[in-house]
């Protein structure tokens, strides 16, 4: 898979002719057509699909010649086509299994090459034997059309009897649909919705999932479609809307130039604020899915304009943080420039100092945090700030949060930390349920202000997210992200934006690297020059330390814009790249 921030391309495309292509599936019973979906053109009659081209898979319905493997496999190939074509599946049941199955659930994902066990006890009459089918899991599409990646061995069962006439019929099926990752692949497409920050409502946060593709609508349709729907489990009670309840996409059209979207439902026409949020969290969700994207965008609401945004829009929406790199040298704080060391920064803070680790840069770069043996200290770079301890105990790294917070795990007490150096108070106790009885060793909040990155023990990886508002926050909704084999250990997580996260994973194999997308899992490997140490990014850019030798002293490298090779920044004597949070 590719990413589409970064790797992606873009896909401008003319008036399509759907064109029928019968590529029949051996022993299956299927047939596959490219779609593309419907077209809006302008009056020129020149194209501009709001769309995204795919194949369309054609079932058949059971034939009396197929034996039992074939049967499985045509029943997988209507499971494929059931969104568009509800009615062949069923012709494969019997009327017992018709009764009890649904389509409702999670969608099973399995690779390509499955296997179909053949029966070893047949009868003559009645059922026949249990039909086993195995492979090797890829995913889960939950209801909430979240993509969880899972591995490992996946096998289930199916019966099957004999058919009037000949052939077979399945008995027995369980609920849900069985697709290939072929199928998932072809019909489905990873989107990006964005919807408002719990705790700070001008911005925005990203929620991934698989959106699959109709033949009767654009895929501006269906993004704008589920991003009217409640986001997924992972973001729930974190994030919020600007679209009321009953809201409706009535018609979407497109032009050379502009892309009018009409909307029906409760919208306040006066309400600006409602305005300026609506028209981000649809200009971000088509504009990031490369639908749209150059266009100017005009809202409705029952046909009469509302809101126009244009290409050139201020983009305040998504975190701005900088992208000034530190970094520390015998314990103090140093700026870096392009090209390298760019001296020290102001106060207590720049000047040298032993006993400090686990450094932290707040969002603007006006304090810095670190880890000490009997807890954490903060000082302000300016020439009148100093060094005091904010927080006492046996404590994760610190991490700071976009509201100028502070955070931390106490160790000792199983309890999450917050800091406010505004507030005057000491710290103050969130919730965080999930955490008990584990062993927290690193915490992270991404620039979002919302996804949380939690590291148990020495090789897993969780992603949460921070609920409830102000009033009741709480730190919940965790997913696994990723672990490592037994005897390997996670040596340092970054986020590189509200979407990858950065793992360094150490094994006997070696070290790897992996920018993974925290919404559905997709790993991209990072190549590796030399064994690093920690590693600090934001969006684009990526700073590493790597491992001090015998024969010289740890130095800063950075990875290049093709992320295929680490060039040298300062060459020795500096460790612990930082950006401003992350």
């Amino acid at each position: 898979m590719t990413t589409t921030r970064r790797r992606g391309r873009s896909r401008r495309l003319g008036a399509v002719i759907v064109i029928a292509v019968a590529v029949v599936c051996a022993g299956s019973g299927c047939t596959v057509i490219p779609v593309t979906g419907p077209i809006t053109l302008n009056e020129a009659g020149s194209g501009d699909p709001l769309s995204k081209p795919f194949h369309r898979m054609i079932a058949f319905p059971p034939d009396k010649t197929w034996n039992e493997e074939q049967t499985i496999r045509g029943l997988q190939a209507a499971m494929a086509a059931y969104a568009d074509d509800p009615t062949v599946l069923p012709r494969y049941l019997t009327q017992e299994a018709r009764a009890k199955w649904s389509a409702s659930g999670p969608v099973t994902v399995v690779d390509d090459a499955y296997e179909v066990v053949p029966p070893t006890d047949r009868e003559e009459t009645g059922p026949v034997a249990k039909i086993t089918v195995k492979g090797r899991w890829v995913a889960r599409i939950k209801e909430d059309d979240s993509y969880a990646p899972t591995a490992g061995p996946w096998e289930d069962s199916f019966e099957l009897v004999k058919a009037e006439g000949g052939g077979y019929l399945v008995n027995r099926l369980p609920n849900g649909l069985l697709l290939t990752n072929s199928d998932v692949t072809r019909a489905y497409r990873a989107t990006n919705l964005y919807y408002l920050n719990g705790n700070s409502p001008n911005t925005l946060v990203v929620d991934r999932v698989r959106l699959r593709l109709k033949p009767t609508e654009t895929y501006a349709q269906t993004i704008l479609q589920r991003l009217l729907k409640s986001p997924t489990s992972a973001l729930q009670g974190a994030v919020t809307t600007s679209f009321p309840a009953d809201t409706k996409v009535e018609s979407i059209r497109s032009g050379e130039d502009r892309v009018v979207i009409n909307l029906s439902g409760p919208l306040d026409t006066l309400d600006l604020s409602a305005e300026d949020s609506l028209r981000a969290q649809i200009r971000y969700s088509l504009n990031k899915n490369e639908i749209a994207k150059g266009r100017v965008i005009e809202i409705q609401v029952n046909g009469e304009s509302y809101s126009i945004d244009r290409p050139d829009s201020d983009d305040d929406w998504l975190d701005a943080t900088s992208d000034a790199a530190y970094y520390i040298s015998k314990g103090a704080v140093h700026y870096m420039s392009k090209d390298g060391p760019a001296g020290s920064v102001p106060g207590p803070a720049g000047q040298e100092r032993e006993g400090f680790h686990g450094f932290a840069l707040s969002k603007d770069g006006g304090y810095v945090a670190a880890q000490t043996s009997t807890g954490i200290s903060v000082a302000a770079l300016t020439q009148s700030g100093r060094w005091q301890e904010v927080i006492q105990g046996t404590l994760t790294a610190p991490t700071w949060h976009r509201d100028g917070s502070l955070w931390t795990y106490d160790q000792t007490n199983a309890a999450l930390l917050r800091y406010d150096p505004l507030s005057g108070k000491g710290p103050q106790r969130i919730s965080a349920p999930k955490l008990t009885g584990l062993d927290v060793t690193r915490l992270r909040i991404a620039r979002d202000g919302v996804r949380v990155a939690v590291t148990t023990g020495q090789n897993t990886v969780q992603i949460g997210a921070l609920t409830g508002g102000a009033a009741g926050m709480m730190l919940g909704n965790f997913q696994a992200l990723t672990s490592t084999e037994e005897g390997n250990k996670i040596l340092d997580v970054a986020w590189e934006d509200d979407e990858h996260l950065l793992v360094l994973v150490e094994g006997q194999a070696g070290q790897v690297l992996n920018e993974i997308n925290v919404g559905d899992g997709e790993i991209v490997g990072v190549p590796l020059k030399e064994p690093l140490a920690s590693v600090a990014a934001v969006n684009d850019r990526v700073l590493a330390e790597t491992k001090a030798k015998k024969d010289k002293t740890s130095q800063i490298m950075e990875l290049s814009q093709d992320r295929q090779t680490w060039n040298p920044k300062i060459e020795s004597g500096a460790s612990t790249p930082l950006f401003p949070l992350g």
